[in-house]
């Protein structure tokens, strides 16, 4: 069944070579129960570790069954583990987060099965411990811990028990309930390999096998020719090598979830502070892109406020002074102007402005308010249709009525709570009727949007401001892509119709709505990319966090890693189950750092009266980004534990 041959293994210390095993052979066959025995040093445990497949020789070669296995990488081994050896240990090696069932099940979850509390009830039965099934390896005894550790040794129905001092650290009574209950396995065809200092104990072997010096001083069969029971179990190492392993199975997922889940509730302070630094990171990216986004939907406000896809014809350009403007070098715009400009083929509405302060008075109030004389089409163009009430009509400006739409500022200052609308008041010493109310647009640009009184042009240039010209003129484009040739048209038209020359052509000026939206727009992407760029450096430093709590968890966990490898598992799944540990640390911490974000956007608003809008994107992407930081953080210290030595990592105190 094993056959070394002139095998050798040396290990370098950095300061002398030791020579644990020096070109040893040996044979065991099926059904034989051999005792390895030797002093501190002798090399036996080494023997017993090639033997299990946990370590390879230097040199020579180990045959399993007819085929050579020297060869095999770590995860081949691992699959021959799990099928045909079973471990028990003088440490035990038991989780202490898992029950005793729970225990005894492990090696078939890495045997790719969904299905092991049947089998691993039938084990515990086995070995007298079914009433023990549900408790925890710290609520056993010592020998009780130790059937546990055989009946997880048998789970999977090996064909070999290696056996590494089991009845070390037990009682008299314990030792040889131990000692009994491995003479029946071998009874029942079980190969039992067995290190052991005590003689006592090698004594129940029928072969005992002597080491010193890493060689092989003796060979003696104690039981005669009798070996146990033959178990054909028609495997070969291919028919192992061929089976295909879950490479993520359910029951796999929820054991790596159930293990994360635990190690985050033994070490909570420590996992607090993990989630912590996430949770900050988290919660400021929310926070950062609510105000971003609040920000935008504020310019978005505003700039509807100017109304889209608008050219505005100016009196005058900026870069024309008060001393220009007094000597008359300005063209004076004219509702003829306006007029002629509707009849253009690429213009939808046109709306001409007058603007001024005036003082305003109802009753014993008064205020001092912005007076705007606009056209009809102004309520469609600026987004200002009355909430309440009526706009003016066509009629209204052509007869000069004193009718007027007022803001809420306006309504506040002389009204309170009572509705304006029908109401007179006095604006300049005239009386006019209010038969609309504007909707409430806020602050724009320091400007106070609402604190407004809008008129009929006519109204307001001969009645109230004594204005024989229009300020301004909007003009409405009906596709934005006619925009830039609009405006040569909206000059060409304004210089035939004022006869200007060429140095005459800065008397005038058209604004793009457009423009500004653009520059708006990018000052607030600016915005929003530095907050971004302080939320991601605060998800770095939670990423670090997590980083080195999981090393810390890692070298923690070493003998655990070291026995879930020697019961057959493969570095991806102690890979997985790493990453799938800081990943929940992240999403975690993301998950309350999005309850916290939302928080703080919340408070800002109420408090600072700041525009803040929390997105579903933001929600998402702060979700994802928690996740892809615990798998890029927890990535390496993953890694580092799938490269354990199984060997290295059991002897890690």
């Amino acid at each position: 069944m094993i056959e070394l041959r002139n095998v050798s293994k040396t290990y370098d210390t950095g300061k002398v070579k030791v020579h644990a095993l020096n070109n040893v052979s040996l044979t065991i066959e099926e059904g034989e129960f051999v005792a390895i025995m030797g002093h501190s040093g002798s090399g036996k445990s080494t023997m017993l570790n090639i033997l299990g497949f946990l370590d390879k020789p230097d040199t020579g070669t180990y045959t399993l069954m007819g085929d050579d296995i020297t060869k095999l990488n770590d995860d081949e081994l691992s699959l021959i583990r799990n099928n045909i050896a079973g471990f028990v240990f003088q440490q035990f090696n038991l989780l202490p987060r898992m029950n005793s069932m729970e225990n005894v099940g492990l090696p078939m979850i890495y045997g790719g099965k969904r299905e092991f509390k049947t089998e691993a009830k039938d084990r515990l039965r086995q070995v007298m411990l079914s009433h023990r099934e549900g408790h925890y390896p710290n609520e056993l005894s010592g020998g009780e811990q130790q059937r546990v550790a055989i009946a997880r040794a048998l789970v999977n129905r090996p064909m070999i028990i290696f056996a590494d001092e089991p009845t070390g650290n037990l009682d008299t009574k314990s030792e040889e309930e131990i000692i009994y209950l491995l003479e029946e396995l071998n009874a029942e065809g079980i190969t039992i390999v067995m290190v052991t200092h005590e003689m006592e104990i090698a004594e129940h072997a029928k072969r005992i096998i002597r080491m010193r010096d890493g060689k092989i001083i003796s060979d003696e069969n104690v039981g005669g020719n009798k070996t146990g029971g033959k178990r054909k179990s028609g495997l070969s190492i291919k028919d192992i090598l061929g089976r295909k392993q879950s490479t993520f199975g359910t029951a796999e997922f929820s054991d790596y979830l159930r293990q994360a889940f635990s190690a985050i509730v033994m070490h909570k302070l420590r996992s607090l502070l993990s989630i912590l630094g996430i949770l900050i990171g988290v919660a400021a990216v929310i926070s950062m892109l609510a105000l971003g986004e609040g920000a935008k939907e504020s310019i978005k406000q505003s700039m509807s406020s100017l109304g889209s896809n608008i050219l505005t014809v100016r009196t005058g350009s900026h870069r024309q002074g008060p001393v220009a403007l007094q000597a008359g070098l300005v063209t004076k715009l004219t509702l003829d102007d306006a007029k002629a400009l509707a009849h253009l083929a690429e213009v939808k509405r046109v709306s001409p402005a007058v603007t001024g302060r005036g003082q305003v008075v109802y009753a014993t109030k008064n205020w001092n308010t912005q007076i705007w004389g606009t056209g009809i089409d102004y309520a469609s163009m600026k987004a200002a249709v009355p909430i309440s009430g009526r706009f003016f009509t066509e009629d209204e400006i052509r007869s000069r009525q004193k009718v007027a739409v007022i803001g809420a500022t306006v309504i506040k200052q002389l009204f309170g709570s009572v509705n304006p609308v029908g109401h007179t008041i006095k604006i300049n010493r005239i009386n006019f009727r209010i038969i609309g109310i504007l909707p409430v647009k806020g602050t724009s640009f320091m400007f106070d949007q609402d604190d407004v009184i809008v008129i009929p042009v006519t109204t307001a240039m001969y009645r109230v401001l004594g204005k024989e010209y229009v300020d301004s003129i909007d003009v409405e484009v009906k596709d934005q892509a006619m925009i830039d040739e609009l405006q040569d048209t909206i000059r060409n038209l304004i210089i035939k119709r004022h006869r200007l020359g060429q140095n005459d052509e800065d008397s005038f000026e058209i604004r793009d709505m457009s423009e500004i939206r653009d520059m708006m727009s990018q000052t607030t992407r600016t915005m929003s990319l530095l907050l971004s760029i302080v939320a991601a450096i605060s998800l770095l430093v939670g990423g670090i966090g997590i980083m080195n709590i999981m090393l810390v968890s890692v070298k923690e966990r070493i003998k655990e890693i070291g026995l879930r490898k020697a019961i057959g598992a493969r570095r991806k799944d102690i890979l997985v189950q790493f990453l799938i540990e800081s990943s929940l640390l992240t999403l975690t911490g993301g998950l309350f750092g999005i309850i916290l974000g939302t928080s703080i956007s919340v408070l800002i608003s109420f408090f600072a009266q700041w525009s803040v809008k929390v997105s579903i994107s933001a929600i998402m992407l702060s979700t994802v980004v928690s996740v892809l930081i615990g798998i890029g953080f927890g990535l390496w210290p993953a890694v580092q534990a799938s490269r354990l030595n199984p060997i290295e990592a059991l002897r890690w105190e």
